[in-house]
Order: structure tokens, then C-alpha cells, then sequence
């Protein structure tokens, strides 16, 4: 089973230093000390480096596409060098055209380090953040700042703590089921498109755009404000995705899912994520059997499998008879 897709796989594989800096100063509490005419130079892996073996002439697999981090200990080795040291040891660091050097602990860098900054073009910040601070919360910035991304066709909600993303074609009634759940007091992160993103190949980040967060489209009515109608617990700003559900029109003599035994799955980005189809007739409480399946799955995430723990509980009472 497949859904729709807006367009390929958008791949991140560099972040400019600006980028990174006007992005993120404020969380990473971040100044620039030096170097400003290299903001445009390049981050290239999503990971930071200690430059420490760097500064006593090691250079085997050193990682210049990365920040160069430089914290207490590195700091603390630069005090005890004369400045033409210091600036020896540097200049073989930056000849490598890092994209940038960051000191943690607010720390203050030598007149040398800011005066060679200066000359290679590299931008020196300076962040108030420890080094391990520091390095946890960039890192986890990064890596979204470098996930894979993708628009997806659907509305995704959040239902008793499971994302939701609800599918089908054009008219098929996504909206409006959606807008029925969130009357019953679940969460809308995305109507109609939505984006998602890949992080550290472990889950499947859904959000919607900055323009439409927080609106809905429904046949008839237009452009809602769901904040405002519901109130603000109403709308997320984003929600891993654990279940996509499918509507489809349904037909006589189609085949419907009887037991669950059998699972189903969809690919988004590379990532296989449980599907359910459920037909659309007149009559239907289509919300309450979204809000259903959202329940099966947390209960399969928990561990219990309603339809394999009664196939057993047959199997057994066949076997006894």
C-alpha cells in the first residue's frame, strides 16, 4: 500500500555557519567573538569535535567538515602556550577550513585566536552553555537541521498520545473526521499536507507549515481557526507519526479487514509505518473508528495484540474440544 507523496525526498547535506547561527543563537546562547566574513562557510556533518589530538599535531581522521568545540580542557592548553605556539597549533587547525570554532563556558579567547579568525575567516562564538550542554542540544539542532524531509497528503493528529495521519483521496472526508475528533478533545498538528521529516533513523516527525498551523480547510465552511474555536491545547506544533489510516470509497464485494491478524505497512522516507484501511460508507462514525485504531495501536505498542491473543484463546478452546 502506498500513499501520496507531494514531491521527492528534500536532502540536507550542508548548513551554513549563518544558518546555524541565526537559527539557534538564542537556545545555544551563542555571540560571535570573531570572523564574521566566514558565515557563509559551510557545516557538512551533523555531528560537533573536540579538537584536542588536533592541537598536539595529530591529524589522522580529524573531522574538519564538522564545529570545532573547543571547551575547558582545549582552552585551558591554549592558556599555557606562548602566542606564537598558540598560534602555530591554530593556524594547522584552521588551514583545514573548518567551518567554525565555538568556545563553551563563555570562556574568553586569546587576542591571537580573535586576530586568526580574523585572517582565515573563521567565525569564532562564543556560548555560555557547558561543553556537554552544549553538545547534546547542537547535535539534536543539527539533526534536524540535516533529516531527510517530505510532504505527505494528509491530516495528521494527535489521538490519546498517537500521531495520526489520516489518508484518502480528495473529498473523501479527512477533513471533516478530523474536525470531529478534535470536538472530542484530540490534538490537530497538519490538515491536509504534511511534512515530514526522518530523525536519527529512529521516527517520523509530522508538522505543518508555518502558514497553515493551527487552520483547517472544510467543504462548506472554508478556512477554519481551530485554536480559536477549541482552544489552544487544540493544535500541536508537531507529533511522531505511529499510524497512517487510509480511506477508501467503499464498493460491494471489496475486501475489508476482518480480524487484524494480518499488518500492513506504508513506507514514508524509508521508514516502515503500520497501516489500516478503512472503508468509507454513509452511516459510518468514521471518527470513532480512527479514534479506535489509534487505541489498537497503542495497545500493540504496549505490547497486547487483540486479534493474535483471540486467535490464540480459538486455537486453544479448538485444541481442548
Amino acid at each position: 500500500m502506498s500513499i501520496k507523496q507531494k514531491n521527492k525526498t528534500k536532502l540536507t547535506e550542508s548548513v551554513s555557519v549563518r544558518e546555524f547561527y541565526d537559527s539557534f543563537h538564542e537556545p545555544l546562547e551563542m555571540e560571535i567573538v570573531a570572523g564574521e566574513a566566514g558565515l557563509d562557510k559551510m557545516i557538512r556533518e551533523r555531528s560537533l569535535n573536540r579538537p584536542a589530538l588536533a592541537m598536539v599535531g595529530f591529524f589522522n581522521f580529524f573531522a574538519s567538515k564538522r564545529i570545532q568545540l573547543l571547551g575547558a580542557g582545549e582552552m585551558a592548553f591554549l592558556r599555557e602556550l606562548k602566542p606564537e605556539e598558540e598560534s602555530k597549533v591554530m593556524t594547522a587547525i584552521l588551514e583545514r577550513h573548518v567551518p567554525c570554532l565555538i568556545i563553551s563556558r563563555q570562556l574568553a579567547p586569546s587576542k591571537t585566536l580573535k586576530d586568526l579568525a580574523n585572517k582565515f575567516k573563521t567565525p569564532l562564538i562564543r556560548s555560555t552553555l557547558k561543553s556537554k550542554t552544549f553538545t547534546t542540544e547542537a547535535t539534536l539542532l543539527l539533526e534536524e537541521k540535516f533529516a531527510p524531509q517530505t510532504q505527505v497528503h494528509g491530516t495528521l493528529l494527535d489521538i490519546k498520545g498517537i500521531g495520526t495521519l489520516i489518508c484518502g483521496e480528495s473529498g473523501v472526508g479527512k477533513s471533516e473526521c478530523a474536525l470531529a475528533l478534535i470536538e472530542r478533545g484530540h490534538s490537530l498538528v497538519a490538515d491536509d499536507l504534511t511534512y515530514v521529516k526522518r530523525l536519527s533513523d529512529r521516527e517520523l516527525m509530522g508538522f505543518s507549515s508555518e502558514l497553515s498551523l493551527g487552520y483547517m480547510e472544510c467543504r462548506g465552511l472554508g478556512i477554519i481557526n481551530i485554536a480559536e474555536l477549541f482552544g489552544v491545547r487544540s493544535v500541536r506544533l508537531k507529533k511522531r507519526i505511529d499510524l497512517v489510516i487510509n480511506f477508501v470509497i467503499w464498493s460491494a464485494g471489496m475486501n475489508e479487514e476482518r480480524t487484524g491478524l494480518e499488518e500492513s505497512f506504508v513506507e514514508i522516507l524509508g521508514m516502515q509505518v503500520p497501516v489500516m484501511e478503512i472503508p468509507v460508507r454513509p452511516g459510518r462514525d468514521m471518527a470513532r473508528l480512527v479514534e479506535v485504531a489509534s487505541m489498537v495501536q497503542a495497545l500493540k505498542q504496549m505490547g497486547h495484540d487483540s486479534a493474535a491473543e483471540f486467535n490464540e484463546r480459538l486455537i486453544a478452546t479448538m485444541t481442548m474440544s
